[in-house]
C-alpha cells in the first residue's frame, strides 16, 4: 500500500533498488585475476586452498584480517526495524 503520492508497489520498488545496490557493491569488492602465493604486506606464503577459495586474493589471512578492522562499516540501511523509518 503507497501513501500520497506514490504508486502501489514504491515502497518495495525502493527497497529492492537498495539490496541491488548493496549486492553490486559487494561483488565489486571481490578480488579479481590471479592469487598470489606471498603475501603483498609482509610476504608470508598464501596457503594453496586460500588461493584456490579466494581467486585474486593478495593477502595472508592474518594481514586481511588487519585490513578489514581498519575499514569502518558504514551501511545507509536504516536498521531500527520499522518500514516507516526508512521513508522519513
Amino acid at each position: 500500500m503507497a501513501g500520497g503520492w506514490t504508486r502501489d508497489g514504491a515502497v518495495q520498488d525502493q527497497i529492492d533498488a537498495s539490496i541491488d545496490d548493496a549486492v553490486q557493491q559487494a561483488r565489486n569488492r571481490i578480488p579479481v585475476g590471479e592469487s598470489l602465493t606471498y603475501c603483498e604486506k609482509c610476504d608470508a606464503p598464501i596457503p594453496e586452498g586460500r588461493r584456490i577459495a579466494i581467486p585474486g586474493v593478495r593477502l595472508c589471512v592474518k594481514c586481511q584480517e588487519e585490513h578489514d578492522k581498519e575499514k569502518p562499516i558504514h551501511s545507509p540501511i536504516n536498521r531500527r526495524g520499522s518500514k516507516d523509518s526508512q521513508l522519513r
